[in-house]
Parts: C-alpha cells; sequence; structure tokens
C-alpha cells in the first residue's frame, strides 16, 4: 500500500473513532451542505492534522500534490478540511506549479469554509512570493464565471497588510462592485476592512471617492474598524 493510500486509510479510520452522529447532522445543517459529516468538530481535527503532518509528510512537490488531492477526493466535508490543513502545513510546497490544484479545489468546494481557507492563506502566500505570475491569474479569476474564483482574487491579499498590492485591491473591489452575489459583496467589504487596518487614509479615500459604487453591505463591512 502506497503511503498516500496509508495516509487515507489513517485519517479514515481516526475521524470514525471520533465520530458523532448526533452532531453531524447540525454541522451540515449549518453548512447548509447535502455533503455527509462525520460529526468531528476542529478540535479533534486539529490533532488528526497534527498526525498526519508526523506520519505522513510529503516526499517531494508530487507526493505533496497526491496527498492533498487524495485527502480533498474523499467524501466527508472533514476529509476535505483535512485536505485544506495538509496543504498549508507544509507552506514550501505552496508555490506556483500547483495553482491549478488550489483553483480545482475553489471551483470543486464552492462553498465560503472550503474557498476561504484557501484564499488568504494558500493562494495569498503564493500571490505574496510571486507577484509577476500569479496577476494574469487573478486577473482571469475576478473577471471570470466562477464565483468563488472571483471570491477568491478579493480576499487572497487579506493577510499582506504592508504588502498588499493596493492598486489591484482597489481595482478588483471596483470591477465587481456591481454584482449582486452576497459573497461578492461580503468579499469586497471584507478586504476593504482587512486593509484598512493597516492604511485606514487610503481606505477612508477609496471609499470616499467611489462609494457610492458599492453595495450597502460592502461598504458598512469596510468602515468597521474606521
Amino acid at each position: 500500500m502506497s503511503d498516500s493510500n496509508l495516509m487515507v486509510s489513517f485519517v479514515q479510520a481516526e475521524l470514525s473513532k471520533l465520530a458523532d452522529p448526533a452532531k453531524a447532522v447540525p454541522m451540515a445543517a449549518y453548512m447548509k451542505t447535502d455533503m455527509p459529516f462525520y460529526g468531528v468538530p476542529k478540535p479533534g481535527r486539529v490533532l488528526i492534522g497534527r498526525e498526519v503532518k508526523a506520519k505522513f509528510p510529503p516526499v517531494d512537490a508530487e507526493d505533496y500534490r497526491r496527498k492533498v488531492l487524495d485527502l480533498w477526493g474523499l467524501p466527508h466535508r472533514e476529509e476535505k478540511y483535512l485536505a485544506i490543513g495538509y496543504a498549508w502545513t507544509f507552506p514550501r510546497h505552496v508555490v506556483f506549479p500547483q495553482v491549478d490544484m488550489f483553483e480545482r479545489m475553489i471551483v470543486e468546494g464552492s462553498w465560503w469554509d472550503f474557498v476561504d481557507e484557501l484564499a488568504s492563506p494558500i493562494v495569498g502566500k503564493i500571490v505574496l512570493e510571486d507577484r509577476l505570475l500569479m496577476r494574469p491569474v487573478l486577473e482571469k479569476w475576478v473577471d471570470g464565471p466562477d464565483m468563488w474564483l472571483r471570491r477568491t482574487a478579493i480576499l487572497c491579499q487579506n493577510r499582506h497588510k504592508e504588502q498588499t498590492d493596493q492598486d489591484m485591491l482597489f481595482d478588483f473591489c471596483l470591477r465587481r462592485s456591481d454584482e449582486k452575489e452576497f459573497f461578492i459583496r461580503k468579499a469586497i467589504g471584507w478586504a476593504l476592512r482587512e486593509y484598512a487596518r493597516t492604511r485606514p487614509d487610503e481606505v477612508r479615500r477609496f471609499l470616499a471617492e467611489h462609494g457610492d459604487r458599492l453595495s450597502g453591505l460592502s461598504r458598512r463591512e469596510a468602515v468597521k474598524h474606521l
């Protein structure tokens, strides 16, 4: 049995040990999903993730990719959470050549609990380290048909603080300012709110000049810390 298969078997066995059907139903209801849950809350998943990291580290980029996707391909939501956790646990492999895998996970995940854990921690890291290569990717995403990729393009700089590409952030917010989608409107406000922690005057100026183009939700989110 391959190391990846051993890892999958280990994850499924550990989640089964902690499974609580009484918690699985409300967890699925909260996430508004038909995807099955074991009923294992985050603290239990964190412990499993630590063991997976220690027992099954990737030997190279190919092995990393295989293990992330093998976990991601499992049917339960907790298994997919662990796939994302495994991905950012090994930051040396969170690099531009893996972007297509993360794009796939965003499109297939198609909900905020998956996408937001991929947007800032993972895509954001790659953007920070490889701006020239990532800019065309983000340009494609922000104007593309997939709403979750558009959200990712807006949110990916949330942890960048002083290293935020301000022009790109403001440009992306304006490009998507006419959207009716709640998750895009929320993302615009969230991204501006996070940047306002670092550059409040720049966000104030942006809102003064362009606030009338943003939805009320985006504006309310943006000014929470101003």
